[in-house]
């Protein structure tokens, strides 16, 4: 999960696909909207930090598995909830990952926004 939390807040988009499984699923619910391969989903990922956005995480759990608050950073250091990351793990690689909005995040005791760092 470190390397995960290190490629995610670096947008090393490299070290992060490498994590993923060949048939990584990602899902956004409510929204329909789905992604299933790397390919697929590294595009998704690349498309997060495009324009220089970067995110801070913190770290929780959901339904025993790791998850994460993502917390994008603004121009004023603040960053603000984006949403809440669930993955689900297939060895060592990230075989699935489902993004939640940030209404979430205090369902798990985090908070909606990050002081400056």
């Amino acid at each position: 999960m470190a390397k995960f939390v290190r490629a995610w807040e670096s947008a090393d988009l490299d070290t992060l696909v490498a994590l993923l499984t060949d048939d990584v699923f990602m899902s956004m619910p409510p929204m329909p909207l789905e992604y299933e391969g790397r390919d697929v989903v590294a595009r998704f990922c690349a498309s997060l930090f495009g324009a220089g956005r970067r995110f801070d995480l913190v770290p929780t759990r959901a339904n025993g598995q790791p998850a994460f608050g993502a917390y994008v950073r603004a121009p004023n250091g603040v960053s603000h909830g984006a949403g809440l990351y669930v993955l689900a793990l297939s060895g060592d690689r990230i075989c699935a990952m489902t993004c939640f909005e940030n209404s979430v995040l205090t369902w798990f005791g985090l908070p909606r926004s990050l002081p400056s760092r």
